[in-house]
């Protein structure tokens, strides 16, 4: 092999490095962007035939469960909280902590995507950031400003508004 060819082909094999590199490096980028979440939609009526009359009440016209009402509240098994309208993952046990407010509270989402806010104005006396989930709409509850490290948020959620999935041991 002479001089010539030999930087030929090491110009070609670099070429290639770069190529795959950036190639793999998309290929990354692509597995790593969630895909958008397709959202649920039913009417009222399917609503109010698949939810307890206090889950519509919470969930499809923004109430609000009585404090220490839930039993998902005391709740501190490991396992994921989802959606009671769509299953969608919200919240991780692992991120539960007890508010002492009286309800269910989490420091973080399980994906920043899975929920999203609005401003509520709801109280005369206060404006305060809901919380609902981002497939189906549903009203979870509020994010307050006042929780622990390391996020300092507290995702107060009705718990009429979760269903809990215990992690499997062989999980």
């Amino acid at each position: 092999m002479n001089r010539r060819s030999f930087l030929r082909q090491g110009a070609a094999g670099a070429a290639f490095a770069l190529l795959s590199r950036s190639a793999f490096a998309s290929a990354l980028d692509a597995q790593q962007t969630p895909a958008p979440l397709t959202k649920v939609v039913r009417t009222e009526e399917e609503w109010k035939r698949l939810l307890t009359p206090e889950q519509y009440a919470v969930a499809r016209q923004k109430g609000t469960e009585a404090p220490y009402s839930s039993p998902l509240n005391k709740l501190y098994a490991k396992g994921t909280y989802t959606c009671v309208c769509c299953d969608l993952p919200l919240f991780s046990s692992s991120a539960k902590f007890d508010s002492q407010t009286g309800w269910p509270s989490f420091w973080k989402p399980i994906n920043a995507q899975h929920v999203r806010e609005e401003t509520d104005t709801s109280l005369a006396e206060e404006t305060r950031t809901e919380v609902l989930c981002a497939r189906c709409d549903a009203h979870l509850g509020h994010v307050f400003k006042d929780g622990p490290r390391p996020t300092g948020l507290r995702y107060c959620i009705n718990g009429v508004a979760l269903k809990f999935t215990k992690k499997s041991k062989a999980a």
